[in-house]
């Protein structure tokens, strides 16, 4: 059995790689390594995924669609865990274009690839972003998702669409998974988390939008990858009793959230930082931001029927995780 996960260097990638790895599994991983943020950052996650057995990492793009097809013609990949992706609310109203290009013809070169070589299981990355101007808490994947407030949710809500017409028309088994907020150690510079922990250490202000009049559903990326590793056994078709549905089940696409289940306001969130750092930020409160949306909640009931699993790192736990980890990783 070869896994393949795409944007193994990435945040979400590199721990997915890493469990699949522990679990005995044989993992390729690709990345572009794209200079979005910190490359050396991606480097020394990908040293740490060089050292287990298992494990094996081809330089990549999924925009090269000759590429992606040869990579699945070599490998036979008998799973997909597709992660890559061009990720950045904000920075998809500066750079769109990319966000075309990896999130919309690099996912069609993925499920172009998963139609013409077969894997047993597509799980794919989307976002609770695309929940968009919803009011309704908390959100649940019955919800209408029609008003993205960025470009990078309208590309997620895309490639859900995508991925749905592929199950249908070839009778891909795909599951995509709606994101809620992911932090914890070697996580992503751009986020608030690693954005207010290197500015309170080194002194700086901290912004915080809306006046700290937000919340969100911050959840651990050990319980993220629980996630993805119990659902990737259980595809669309599968049923409890261990037997397949037939084909006249129905389209073989399923979506799930994965959030904590419990939002925390922002303010709580920099106190809990604040006490791991054992330092008080300076706060720079501002007006929201484009894009932003004031609050997200995931409604994980179908997630906990499916795989018997419900997040469980509270955030005080994961902060200090992640805060520890800083503090080793750069020696402050």
């Amino acid at each position: 059995m070869t896994i393949l996960v795409t944007g193994a260097a990435g945040f979400i990638g590199f721990h997915t790689a890493k469990r699949l790895c522990e679990q005995g599994h044989e993992v390729v991983g690709i990345d572009n390594l794209n200079p979005y943020y910190s490359v050396e950052l991606k480097l020394a996650r990908l040293e740490q995924l060089k050292a287990l057995p298992g494990f094996s990492f081809v330089e990549m793009d999924i925009f090269d669609k000759d590429a992606m097809l040869a990579l699945f013609e070599r490998h036979g990949f008998t799973e997909v865990v597709h992660l890559a992706a061009q990720a950045g609310v904000r920075y998809s109203l500066e750079n769109p274009s990319l966000y075309a290009d990896a999130n919309l013809t690099g996912f069609l070169n993925v499920l172009e690839a998963c139609r013409t070589y077969r894997p047993k299981h597509l799980i794919y990355a989307s976002s609770s972003s695309v929940y968009g101007a919803n009011a309704k808490l908390p959100f649940s994947v019955e919800d209408p998702v029609n008003q993205p407030v960025s470009l990078y949710a309208a590309t997620k809500r895309s490639n859900e669409l995508m991925a749905h017409s592929y199950s249908h028309l070839y009778g891909i088994e795909a599951t995509g998974l709606r994101f809620f907020t992911v932090y914890g150690p070697w996580g992503r510079p751009d986020m608030a988390l690693f954005k207010f922990t290197r500015a309170i250490l080194e002194g700086r202000p901290i912004d915080i939008y809306n006046n700290g009049q937000m919340s969100r559903d911050f959840t651990y990326i050990d319980d993220i990858v629980e996630g993805i590793v119990r659902l990737r056994v259980r595809p669309p078709s599968w049923r409890a009793d261990g037997s397949t549905a037939g084909a006249d089940a129905g389209v073989s696409h399923s979506l799930y959230n994965i959030g904590h289940g419990a939002p925390v306001s922002l303010l709580d969130f920099v106190d809990c930082l604040e006490t791991a750092i054992g330092i008080k930020a300076i706060r720079n409160y501002l007006p929201m931001q484009a894009g932003d949306v004031v609050s997200t909640w995931a409604d994980t009931a179908a997630l906990e029927a499916r795989v018997d699993f419900r997040p469980q790192v509270k955030v005080e736990q994961g902060v200090a995780a992640f805060v520890a980890w800083y503090r080793d990783f750069y020696g402050v």
